[in-house]
This record gives structure tokens, C-alpha cells and sequence, in this order.
């Protein structure tokens, strides 16, 4: 029965998705010519630019302007050439507007240098200073100038790189850009994307290509693809581990600059610094909507940050954040039917209630009505991802959210009591010969980037000797965990330096039933241990990550660190689990756990076995802070 129900759901799910995809594709042509141009720039670069001109616009029925700028291509090329979607959904689409996709410099058609995450220049002195704001408002400029009957606002949205150009596109200030959406925006490359909190995203590892090589003439063509490695083993986890010290990789990529430039800066020094976009938030004019997935695997600092920053920085703008039950950008793809991550169901149509109840009208509001800010949406529209509903709130983090603390105990125990324990801990051995999985998911590993670890099963994990495992008695009643998390560790090491990788999990009841769109055919979900949030902390950041230093052998240490936001209610019956680990492979890079300058650099003979103390005692007691909304 299950085989046959998911063999319907997939039938109709790919007949449902050829259709919209062709009527999509239909209307476009229908209703939107093509227009093609180079978009002159202060410092004389010229950017290719695609705009998409609704065929009905005319004086008396003028259009406002949305845009994407992205370093992804803006294929297809050529003016008889039409893509099958335009804008962030089809419901935008068939709302109207002058749509505009442009290659930011460096990129495929475009002319220029490419840089990754280009530095910001806030107090620009002439026209040799530019950056993505910069060329973000010259080509307002141009568009209004050019375009013909525009009705004078133009929008910017943009998912992942894409939403860090949106986010630099505000800092522009432009008059004329009214509402942004910078959706899984690209934050800071220390801390999102290549690396979470300094520690190494491995998981990247294949994607450096893409970044790190630069093109030698404009072409509508991927030119860095011969650039990527032909693993010999479909076993990426193998294959990775096989390798062995990263600075193996330095062969592979010898010619590439972006991993040059990440081997000769381990440590968040000034080269990372000026590539942040969030820091710079300050004074943003146009309205805001930042949109993010709780369970995506790239980019979930950034869409927390850059809400949080831009609240601080530009009080009184309109600026509000979504989070939605997806992975990456996900909520931006086909829209109905079940939503599934991993093996969660989280309801059906939820894309499409996005699409429409929200997207479209922040952007209607504040480029086709009055954009005076009362859109009649929340600050915080969020979905708690236990009781899998819309949540709305007047802040983020919510007003009235309380915290608590859960103490980690001995053998095993998790709960609000401090420990009165004069000498406890518990340990295990850290091997970085053989670390601990991130998934079970083999086929996962050798993809672009991560996507379903964020809520899959941690079972395995939790059945590994060097994996520690604490957790709650079973829950009397609902609790609902909104806002920031912060893991407060007292550990030590036999060695020099550590990884913690810190896990917070709802573990299902041994009797809960499957449903009806199960994707692994061999999970069953009584006693599922659904990953909800996880971060890891390379412990020698523990006090600067522009300074690393060493742990003391032995020596009692406090490991303190965020895992981003949550919102999610642990129902009655269920427990909360927190586990502990050291390795996340082939997610993030093994820590050689001696201290070493620069683990890039780092040699085979540096890799050493070490023993990790967790302590739960009165005197060192470790503890995940957490928020709660009653």
C-alpha cells in the first residue's frame, strides 16, 4: 500500500510539475517580449542585463520593475530564447511586472573582475569605488532612464548568492528601490556557506570550481566545469577520507583562487571581515522581507543575521522575516502538494500559501499600491516546525519568549536542574581516522551542497561510542522552543584543540505512525530522532576567531557558541536529546585535534586520537540555553 501511494504521489507530482511548467512557459510568450543590453556602469564596466517587458505596458498602463542580479547565469540567452519561469513565482509572474535578470561583473556575459562576496565600500570617493551597491544603482538608474513605461519602483529579490546581492542592492538606497527580499542570503563566509564558525564546510568541497575560477571572455557557457573533480569512487565519504590532510587538495586545485585564498586565511582576519555584508546594515531605506528555510544546509545564518542587523541598524524602516519549513530556496519551487524535508511531512500547499499570501503581497504592496507599509502581514511569520503551522509574531525574538536551561546530567539525563554532582563527566574517544557519519544518506554526499542531514533521523549517530547522548524524560505537555539557542560547554581534551558538534533533537514515540508519503520505504518513525537545530564550534575560536589558540591538556575549558534560532513545539509524549560529537564528516573537515597553525597546512602525523570530556558537575556544569514561548 505505502509503494503504491508514493509511486501516485511521484507520478503526480511530475505530471502536476510538466504541465505548470509548460503553461508557464506558454504564457510567457504570450504576454512578455524580450529585450537584451549592456548596462554602462560608473567605471565604464558594462553588465548584461535581460529584461522581460509585458507586452499589454503602455503609458496609461505602466509596470514596476523587479530584479535579480546573480552570478548563476541568467540563461537562457538570446532574444528568441524564453526561460519557463519568471520572477520569484508564478503568481508574480502572472501579476505583471518588468522583470530584470542580469549577470553581475565577472560573470558569463558580463564584463569585469569576479570577486566572491565583494567588499562593501561604504563612503565611496570616486568612481573607480564600486561594489554590488554601487552597480546595483547604476543600473536603476539606467532602467528608469531606458525602459519604457515603468512606473518608476523597482523591487530586488534574490535566493542564496542571489540574496546577497539583494541585500547589497538596499544598501544602495536607491529612491527608486522600493522592497526588497533577500532570501537565504549569503551572509558571511565564515560563518555560513564555506564555514560555520571558522569550522571548514567539506561538504563545499566539490563546488570550489565555480567560485574559484575566472572566465577569459564573455560567454553564455559554464567555463569552469572542466575545472571539477572526477572522483574515482561514487563513495564521497570514502573518497574524502581518502584524501586525508586538506592540504592534499592543493593539487586538485592549484590553479583555483578561491580555495587559495581559503587555505592562506584559517582565521576570520580582515580578508573575511570586508567580504560581510551584514555588518554594514545600517540606515536601509527600502522595505525589507527576509525569507529563510529552518532546515537549510547553506545558508541559515544569513537570513537570521540580516534580519536581526537590519533591525538594529535601520530602526523605523519596514522590515520584517519569514521562516519556512524548506531546505534551500525550496519554498520558491513547485508549490503544492505535501511539503516533505527529509522523512518530515509538514503539511500540503505550504509554497503556494508563501507564494501568494506572502510574497506577493509584500511586493504588490510596496510597488503597485500604496507602499505607506501596512501590508497586513506580521513582523515574524514563521512555521513552528513541530506543530507544523504559520506562526505570527510583532518581534523576533518573540516579546514574550522566557528562558530556560537544560542542564546536561550523568548517564544521560537532560533536564532544568543543576547538577549537584561534585566530580562528573562523561567522556569518549575522538578518532579522526574514522569519523562520525552526518548522514546515512550516502547519495546526499556528492551533490552540490548538503540538503536533507537538517531534519533526518540521528539514530545512527546516537548508537556510536564517541557520539554522547543526553535527553529529557518523556514530555507531560507541549513545549515550544522559540528563538536563540546557546550550547554552554565545560569540556576538556587530551589533546590540543577540538571540534563540538552539538545536535538538538526531538525524539519521536516508539508508536508513531508512519505517513502516508514516506520517501525511505525502510524508515519508520516510532522513535525517530528528528534533527531540529545543530551547529558546530572549532574550539580554538573559543575566544576570538580572529586568534586561535590551543586548549591546555586536561584542563577543565569553556566552549561556548549559538546554534541558530529555532521554533518548534516538542509535543506530549516526545523527549528532547542533545548530542555531542567531534566529527560531522564529510560535512565539515576533521579537526586534526593538535593544535596546529593552520589546519590546511596541516600534516598526516598531526592527526591524533583524543579523549573529550563533557563535564555535568556543580562546580563545571554544561547547559543548553535555550527560548520559550508559553
Amino acid at each position: 500500500m505505502k509503494k503504491t501511494t508514493l509511486l501516485w504521489l511521484f507520478l503526480w507530482v511530475f505530471a502536476a510539475t510538466a504541465w505548470a511548467q509548460n503553461a508557464d512557459s506558454l504564457f510567457i510568450r504570450e504576454n512578455y517580449q524580450k529585450y537584451e543590453y549592456y548596462i554602462p556602469m560608473r567605471d565604464g564596466t558594462k553588465l548584461f542585463t535581460h529584461v522581460y517587458v509585458p507586452k499589454d505596458a503602455s503609458e496609461q498602463n505602466k509596470y514596476p520593475m523587479l530584479m535579480q542580479r546573480t552570478c548563476y547565469s541568467v540563461a537562457p540567452y538570446g532574444l528568441d530564447q524564453y526561460p519557463t519561469r519568471l520572477g520569484p513565482s508564478p503568481t508574480l509572474m502572472r501579476d505583471k511586472y518588468i522583470f530584470v535578470y542580469q549577470d553581475v561583473r565577472g560573470r558569463y556575459m558580463s564584463e569585469g573582475q569576479w570577486t566572491n562576496m565583494t567588499p562593501h565600500i561604504p563612503n565611496k570617493k570616486g568612481k573607480n569605488d564600486v561594489d554590488e551597491a554601487s552597480d546595483t544603482f547604476d543600473t536603476i538608474e539606467w532602467l528608469l532612464k531606458n525602459i519604457k513605461h515603468n512606473n518608476g519602483r523597482i523591487g530586488q529579490w534574490g535566493i542564496s548568492y542571489p540574496g546577497f546581492y539583494t541585500v547589497a542592492g538596499a544598501l544602495s538606497n536607491h529612491p527608486a528601490l522600493k522592497a526588497v527580499s533577500p532570501q537565504a542570503p549569503v551572509g558571511d563566509f565564515f560563518f555560513d556557506d564555506f564555514h560555520h564558525n571558522g569550522a571548514f564546510t567539506l561538504g563545499y568541497f566539490f563546488t570550489y570550481p565555480v567560485f574559484g575560477v575566472q572566465k577569459t571572455k564573455n560567454t553564455p557557457e559554464s567555463w569552469f566545469r572542466e575545472d571539477g573533480i572526477k572522483t574515482p569512487s561514487r563513495d564521497v565519504y570514502q573518497y574524502l577520507l581518502d584524501l586525508g590532510p586538506l592540504k592534499n587538495a592543493n593539487e586538485l586545485y592549484k590553479d583555483n583562487f578561491f580555495w587559495k585564498e581559503t587555505v592562506e586565511h584559517p582565521n576570520y582576519d580582515e580578508f573575511w571581515q570586508k567580504r560581510g555584508i551584514i555588518q554594514h546594515l545600517k540606515g536601509v531605506k527600502p522595505a525589507m522581507m527576509t525569507v529563510g528555510g529552518w532546515f537549510d544546509a547553506e545558508d541559515l545564518y544569513g537570513p537570521l543575521n540580516v534580519y536581526k542587523a537590519n533591525e538594529k541598524g535601520s530602526p523605523g524602516a519596514y522590515n520584517t522575516l519569514v521562516m519556512s519549513p524548506f531546505g534551500h530556496g525550496r519554498w520558491s519551487r513547485d508549490a503544492k502538494g505535501p511539503t516533505l524535508h527529509s522523512n518530515v511531512y509538514f503539511g500540503d500547499n505550504i509554497a503556494q500559501f508563501y507564494q501568494q499570501e506572502i510574497e506577493a503581497k509584500f511586493f504588490r504592496h510596496f510597488l503597485k499600491e500604496s507602499g505607506d507599509g501596512k501590508t497586513g502581514l506580521p513582523e515574524a511569520y514563521m512555521f513552528d516546525t513541530g506543530s507544523k503551522k504559520w506562526m505570527q509574531f510583532d518581534a523576533w525574538p518573540a516579546k514574550n519568549a522566557q528562558n530556560l536551561t537544560f542542564y546536561l546530567h550523568e548517564n544521560g539525563k537532560l533536564n532544568s536542574q543543576m547538577p549537584q554532582a561534585a566530580n562528573s563527566f562523561t567522556e569518549y574517544v575522538s578518532d579522526p581516522a574514522k569519523p562520525v557519519p552526518h548522514t546515512e544518506n550516502l547519495r546526499s554526499m556528492g551533490g552540490f551542497t548538503p540538503f536533507d542531514y537538517m531534519s533526518e533521523d540521528q539514530r545512527f549517530a546516537g548508537r556510536r561510542p564517541d557520539v554522547l547522548v543526553f535527553q529529557t524524560d518523556e514530555l507531560t505537555e507541549d513545549i515550544t522552543l522559540g528563538g536563540e539557542i546557546m550550547a554552554k560547554l565545560k569540556v576538556s581534551t587530551t589533546g590540543s584543540d577540538a571540534d563540538f558538534f552539538v545536535k538538538l533533537i526531538d525524539v519521536y514515540p516508539g508508536n508513531e505512525p508512519d505517513h502516508p508519503y514516506m520517501p525511505d520505504r525502510k524508515m519508520i518513525l516510532g522513535g525517530y530522532q528528528q534533527m531540529v537545530r545543530s551547529e558546530i564550534m572549532r574550539a580554538r575560536f573559543r575566544n576570538s576567531f580572529e586568534k586561535p589558540e590551543p586548549m591546555q591538556p586536561n584542563q577543565i575549558t569553556e566552549v561556548n557558541f549559538r546554534l541558530q534560532d529555532v521554533l518548534h513545539t516538542f509535543k506530549k509524549g516526545h523527549r528532547i536529546m542533545i548530542q555531542i560529537q567531534s566529527t560531522a564528516f564529510p560535512l565539515f573537515d576533521r579537526n586534526p585535534q593538535k593544535f596546529v597553525e593552520n589546519i590546511y597546512k596541516a600534516n598526516p602525523e598531526d592527526f591524533i586520537k583524543a579523549t573529550h570530556r563533557v563535564y555535568h558537575q556543580q562546580s563545571a556544569a554544561s547547559a543548553i540555553e535555550v527560548q520559550v514561548i508559553k
